[in-house]
């Protein structure tokens, strides 16, 4: 590329045109293209693709409303070119603009970056820093080739029925894996490796979920702590994949991983953070939004334009009440799904996408804009259906169409297990798919992602092991993290070395697995719980890019492992389409039901008082079946500490029965075992039994 003088970049570049945004090359040339209804005057910058080094600048000539636009030919622009923008215009923060020419910016529509901002104090708009100049201590956009061999891609497009999602960090999940070359750890192509994809297979998940892999950076006071944002939940560019991830190119490398899981049928969903971003609050870094359109970007305090409304937690909040804002929200969601193949998106604190001046609306234009879109429409879309703001809680309030973590089944799940007292009516309802939460607006019982445990709080083996969160590591006096976690530690905190005390935790952990797998909703493990990593006991490890987060490899190798039963639960859910309902169960807590029965231990159906009963602990549940081929599923329940006798009904006993899950066993039964139930099952402390009736029986099924 020749340098390009100002003379001859003036005399090269085009009007172009206002659309698509970002930069498009065309074979010929690129287009830049770029919203901005607060500038005077938008400023392309050009830099050597081998140093970073300013090449040239040059206005863009076009204005179409409130998108400048202009057209560079080659050889001055094409694919891999380096490039960003100043914005000019006015700098008035007490009227929310905040257009400062000395600060580089990064395009809201960049398709790859070269890093991350430098620690500087240049970014910021301070006294002392306002004149200073960024370009040293930005990144650089560059123009990615839109076209990829794809081959023969296909989208797995697994039913939600079917689904089984897997939530996992692409540098933790193979940091350690000894399967993966070194200079692969940690990375997307470490990820597309046959021997982890085998195994993924090998345990039946069928979507990953992976942690956010758009372009994020680390906030300045973990830089002053020596530590990282390790989960990447800080956005610099929404359209953009992480470097961190990458050896060298991010896009093709990404490309490559989706392509070799969308061979195996793996689905892979992004969890996406469209609430904030990294420029924080009115303090924070100069890095993109806040340069180009704050007012229209992001959502202003009521009583002062100058301040962000926090409705995060991290300083600012996306205004998606903006058309500009859904615009380059639609924008980068359609460049992940058409030019990057992925199969659906986990919005972070997803209530934001809904908020206006009244607050969140299921009926809001995104959530419209994205149903009527049809490439959007029919992707996966998981709502994380919580933010900090006034009405943030929206559990089960999102469009039909949606499905949501369920962070009330979790915490039924805990409270059941743990051995509390009166949840055995919230536990039928969570079992059962929580209609009480989303039995409205022709939604289905897959609208409910069930989860025990995910990045946010404890593993499942810390779960059980700890009753207090460890976080000294972050450096914050352990005063971060959730307090209440409904956590039990089985009588020991932290490491044990007592039989008794890790007998109990293993069973406890095989309950919680077998629960969460048997449940109608869609179930999401988070990565390495099925061979009980730890954390030690740190329930916030945002911050933690080290053996506290990673993957332990080790643990895995355990004979008679957790994974090999979690293994034998999913594959029995697969077999079972009764666990897997695209319509809510019709029995009632009195036990007037058609497809599903609730026992009581004396052997009968569970009356109202049942309940209520402070001392109610154990329940049984019959899930009937039309298949000739398999009988129904008896699901035997007790978190108590002490053995239960568990009669059945007559009706129910009679007949010949298949073990299939005892969690008080380190394995899975023969499948070959039958039990006859005419006498009392003697149902040990915290355990569960699975159970079919043999289809030859004839004995009726309820």
């Amino acid at each position: 590329m020749p340098v390009p003088t100002l003379q001859r970049l003036a005399a090269a570049i085009e009007a172009g045109a206002p659309s698509p945004l970002g930069a498009t090359p065309t074979g010929r040339g690129v287009n830049f293209a770029v919203h901005s209804a607060a500038a005077q005057s938008v400023e392309l910058c050009l830099f050597d693709t081998h140093d970073g080094t300013p090449l040239g600048s040059v206005s863009l000539p076009g204005r179409s409303g409130d998108t400048w636009h202009g057209f560079l030919p080659e050889p001055f622009a094409g694919v891999g070119t380096l490039y960003g923008y100043r914005v000019h215009g006015p700098y008035e923060p007490a009227r929310g603009l905040r257009c400062n020419p000395r600060k580089l910016l990064l395009d809201p529509c960049a398709r790859a970056l070269t890093g991350e901002p430098h620690h500087d104090r240049a970014l910021f708009e301070t006294a002392e820093a306002f004149e200073l100049d960024s370009a040293a201590v930005m990144p650089r956009c560059r123009v990615v080739d839109h076209d990829y061999d794809w081959g023969d891609d296909l989208a797995p497009s697994t039913p939600w029925r079917d689904t089984v999602l897997y939530e996992l960090h692409v540098k933790g999940y193979t940091a350690l894996h000894p399967e993966v070359p070194p200079q692969l750890r940690g990375t997307y192509l470490g990820l597309a490796q046959p021997a982890v994809i085998e195994r993924l297979l090998r345990l039946g998940v069928t979507a990953l979920e992976l942690m956010p892999v758009q372009a994020f950076t680390t906030e300045g006071f973990l830089r002053d702590r020596g530590l990282v944002n390790y989960w990447g939940y800080n956005s610099l560019a929404w359209s953009a994949p992480a470097t961190q991830y990458a050896l060298a190119d991010p896009v093709a490398e990404f490309r490559q991983m989706v392509k070799a899981l969308h061979a195996a049928g793996l689905e892979v969903i992004l969890d996406v953070v469209f609430n904030h971003t990294a420029e924080g609050n009115e303090n924070g870094p100069t890095l993109s939004l806040k340069g180009f359109d704050n007012a229209a970007y992001y959502r202003p305090a009521v009583d002062d334009p100058s301040r962000y409304d926090n409705l995060t937690g991290c300083g600012n909040t996306v205004n998606c009440d903006d058309p500009a804002t859904r615009a380059l929200i639609l924008d980068s969601l359609r460049w992940w799904v058409q030019a990057m193949h992925v199969d659906g998106f986990r919005f972070d604190l997803a209530p934001v996408l809904g908020r206006g001046v009244e607050g969140f609306d299921r009926h809001a234009p995104l959530f419209a804009e994205l149903r009527a879109d049809p490439i959007l429409a029919y992707v996966k879309l998981i709502a994380e259906p919580w933010d900090i703001g006034p009405g943030g809680y929206q559990l089960g309030e999102f469009p039909s169409g949606w499905s949501e973590w369920n962070d009330r089944y979790r915490d039924t799940l805990r409270s059941f297990w743990r051995g509390d007292p009166y949840v055995l009516g919230a536990f039928a309802e969570r079992l059962a798919g929580s209609s009480d939460i989303f039995r409205h607006h022709g939604r289905k019982p897959t609208a409910s992602v069930n989860f025990v445990t995910s990045h946010d709080g404890f593993t499942l083996a810390d779960l059980v092991s700890y009753g207090a969160k460890h976080n000294e590591a972050n450096l914050e006096g352990n005063a971060d993290g959730h307090a209440d976690n409904l956590s039990w530690n089985c009588g020991e905190e932290g490491p044990s070395e007592n039989p008794t005390t890790v007998a109990i935790r293993q069973r406890q952990m095989r309950n919680l697995l077998l629960t969460l797998l048997l449940s109608q909703g869609v179930p999401m493990l988070q990565a390495g719980d099925e061979f009980a990593r730890t954390q030690a006991g740190n329930n916030n490890a945002y911050c933690q890019d080290n053996p506290i987060s990673w993957q332990d490899w080790s643990l895995a190798t355990v004979p008679a492992s957790l994974e090999e039963f979690c293994r034998g639960v999913i594959a029995l859910r697969r077999r079972r389409p009764e666990l897997r309902r695209e319509t809510f169960l019709k029995g009632s807590r009195s036990g007037r039901d058609h497809d599903v029965g609730w026992l009581h231990p004396a052997g009968r159906r569970m009356s109202d008082g049942d309940w209520s009963d402070p001392q109610g602990r154990a329940i049984g549940v019959l899930l009937d079946t039309s298949q000739a081929e398999a009988g129904p599923l008896l699901m035997l329940f007790n978190p108590g500490a002490a053995e239960v006798e568990f009669r059945l009904p007559p009706e129910i006993a009679a007949g010949s029965w298949r073990l299939l899950v005892d969690t008080a066993l380190l394995v899975l039964p023969d499948a070959a075992a039958t039990l006859s139930l005419a006498l009392p099952l003697r149902l040990l402390g915290r355990a569960s039994l699975i159970l079919e009736r043999l289809p030859c029986s004839g004995a009726a099924a309820s």
